[in-house]
């Protein structure tokens, strides 16, 4: 038990190649899309009863899974719900962004993008827009953190998460992939909802939380994008923004021939 709660700290996963994953939604994705990663199931009694096809499935797939106490759980998370699995660590860097983003339709650039809950929330609004994969350029959060993990619902484990790539490097790369490079803006000269540049492949780069997107990934796009705001709200957060963007390409390729 002592191993596992190692694996709270970045420092724990780095040195074991494997990270947490917490509570019944995350697992159960990870158990069916990934099970090849899972070292290892826990699960108290109360949750078996509960999500037994969690359970099912994980022994479908030979994965050891072990009961144990409502006590002990939280001991070792108190965001689990009574589910927790121990995943090997699955990281894209940069030398995947090729391989992750050929043929892509759809893709997301965060740049910088440091909080947790906002870079899951992204990958899942990515995931649910039917997106080709996310990118997290280098200095953003370390993408399986718990709250990242959690945040994404399950959807890291159902698309490519590409990180530590350099803006730039993204850029080109998915610029050769053939995808129009868009920077979401609330200073953009086009509109989300009426711009033509949506109806082909299509990659959003956004920005960090505080500052937004930097002059050097304004200058990288092919065009500036922004989301209206109709009401007395400042601004948008990032995954907001994120999942207004992505719904709209997702619109737009819907409507083509």
């Amino acid at each position: 038990m002592a191993t596992l709660r190692r694996l709270a700290s970045r420092q724990g996963r780095e040195r074991a190649g494997e990270h947490l994953v917490e509570g019944p939604q995350a697992v159960r994705e990870v158990v069916r899309f990934a099970a090849s990663r899972v070292r290892d199931l826990y699960v108290t009694d109360d949750a078996r009863d509960r999500w037994p096809e969690i359970v099912r499935e994980a022994l479908e797939h030979d994965l050891y899974v072990h009961e144990t106490t409502p006590e002990v759980m939280d001991r070792l998370s108190g965001d689990a719900q009574g589910v927790l699995a121990v995943a090997r660590t699955h990281l894209l860097g940069p030398d995947d962004l090729p391989g992750a983003v050929q043929g892509a339709r759809l893709v997301v650039v965060c740049e910088q993008v440091r909080d947790p809950g906002n870079a899951g929330t992204i990958i899942r609004a990515a995931d649910a827009a039917g997106a080709d994969a996310v990118v997290l350029t280098a200095g953003s959060v370390e993408v399986h953190s718990p709250k990242v993990v959690r945040s994404s619902a399950g959807s890291l484990f159902h698309l490519p998460v590409v990180t530590g790539v350099e803006v730039g490097d993204a850029v080109a790369h998915l610029r050769r992939a053939g995808l129009t490079i868009l920077a979401a803006d609330g200073g953009g000269e086009h509109d989300v909802e009426t711009s033509p540049l949506l109806a082909g492949p299509t990659a959003w780069v956004l920005g960090t939380e505080a500052q937004g997107l930097s002059a050097r990934a304004r200058d990288l796009a092919d065009a500036v994008v922004a989301v209206p705001l109709r009401g007395r709200a400042e601004s948008l957060n990032v995954a907001m923004a994120a999942t207004v963007c992505l719904y709209a390409s997702s619109r737009a390729h819907a409507a083509q021939p």
